[in-house]
């Protein structure tokens, strides 16, 4: 039975003590007891099983062992940990691999993707996407001749994308669609079976950023009929900063689909050192460069907490967690001069929500500075709030929604300037 939500702290206290997952918060890295650390959607918090790992990597593997560790699992670790992956996003094993960046290994697929599609010149995604994926579709249809137009969907309300939306901008001449499963700003999560069948139904293929959805609710991308997707690692992964990104091909895909970008590694006999160029077969072929193993390494742990918890339970307790905020919301700052930038409906919900407010850069660095709050801002108006449910607590949206209205209700915000740090 669900409780329904009630005012006050010992209530959100009450929630944590019944949180079948409270005992994965001891899992993580929590330097500063009074941080509420809510921005786990754009780095994740570090597992503590990671620092053994990464110092033996370091002391023994590479201090020790030197070169000799590509024969001790350095060599085959993009594919193993590439396995684990696929156990998350529900694809087979050898369906998925990590490598590269999200935004490189977009490039090998939007460009194969296109180049399989022969006449078909058309590529679709939406005004929610995040920007370096728009970036990298035009610097794919520019390195194809720019004979593909890339058309962005738009949104009535900023919040959601509707379907009616898609089905008129897919079309006899669309080639690819590429989506974000849950988008970075709102935070509105796709029907993806749904829209990979009407794409597919339009003879389109489609490509799924996961970015904001691995690692924070259940992904199956074979029983959507997927055919391509990309995602990184240190968000709900918690993999570190900078970590490699995964990419996964539908199994029937791959032999059809050829990289652009043609390394070493992706060779089919790479230490034949042949001078022309011949690709692996399968997964193997969007390699590229040399893993980076250090990063890498530090995927493995991480994603060993999720498959531990169960997506089905981190999927429930995030619901439950961005509900309790809406809830909060609707009690303490829809009345402070904030608005919900976030869906109500849980199925259409990923694991934040936004709250938008006129000012809320100053906001945001009032929340770090003085009050130990950590989200995130993104341009114009957005404070984006993530929920991870392995380490966020009923009590932290409790604690962090009464001193968001602590800065309102004492204008502490308004001792900063508007001026931004790079980072945001």
């Amino acid at each position: 039975m669900v409780i329904p939500f009630e005012i006050g702290e010992a209530f959100a206290r009450n929630l944590d003590m019944q949180d079948e997952l409270k005992e994965f918060r001891e899992e993580f890295v929590s330097a500063d007891p009074e941080l509420i650390y809510l921005d786990g959607n754009s780095l994740g918090r570090l597992p503590k099983a990671t620092v053994p790992i990464l110092r033996h990597l370091v002391e023994s593997e590479w201090g020790e062992g030197l070169i000799r560790g590509w024969n001790r699992g350095w060599w085959e670790a993009p594919r193993r940990i590439g396995e684990r992956i696929a156990t998350l996003i529900g694809a087979k094993p050898q369906e998925v691999i990590v490598a590269d960046s999200t935004s490189v290994n977009l490039f090998k697929l939007a460009a194969a993707a296109l180049r399989l599609q022969g006449a078909r010149d058309r590529v679709v995604s939406d005004v929610f996407n995040f920007p370096s994926d728009l970036y990298v579709l035009q610097g794919a249809i520019s390195a194809l001749g720019g004979r593909h137009e890339l058309v962005l969907m738009e949104s009535k309300d900023s919040i959601h994308m509707e379907n009616s939306e898609i089905e008129r901008n897919v079309n006899e001449r669309t080639a690819l669609i590429e989506l974000s499963h849950v988008t970075f700003k709102s935070g509105f999560l796709y029907d993806m079976e749904r829209v990979t069948r009407m794409a597919h139904e339009a003879g389109a293929l489609v490509i799924w950023d996961l970015c904001h959805s691995v690692g924070a609710l259940p992904v199956q991308l074979n029983a959507s009929g997927a055919d391509m997707a990309i995602g990184c690692t240190y968000k709900y992964l918690n993999a570190g900063p900078g970590a490699p990104a995964f990419l996964f091909v539908r199994e029937e895909l791959q032999e059809k689909l050829g990289s652009p970008i043609w390394g070493w590694v992706g060779q089919d006999n790479p230490f034949d050192f042949d001078l022309h160029y011949r690709p692996a077969p399968g997964i193997n072929r969007f390699l590229a460069g040399s893993p980076p193993i250090l990063s890498m390494t530090a995927v493995e742990p991480a994603a060993e907490l999720i498959q531990k918890a169960g997506l089905d339970r981190i999927r429930a307790k995030s619901v439950r967690l961005t509900e309790y905020m809406i809830f909060l919301y609707d009690r303490f700052l829809a009345s402070r001069g904030f608005v919900l930038g976030s869906p109500r409906d849980e199925r259409r919900r990923g694991s934040q929500v936004s709250i938008r407010h006129a000012d809320a850069f100053r906001i945001i660095r009032a929340m770090i500075e003085d009050l130990k709050v950590i989200p995130d801002f993104r341009a114009p108006d957005n404070i984006r709030l993530g929920f991870p449910p392995l380490y966020v607590s009923f009590h932290d949206v409790w604690e962090a929604v009464q001193r968001i209205a602590h800065i309102i209700d004492h204008k502490v915000h308004e001792r900063f300037t508007h001026e931004r740090p790079t980072v945001t």
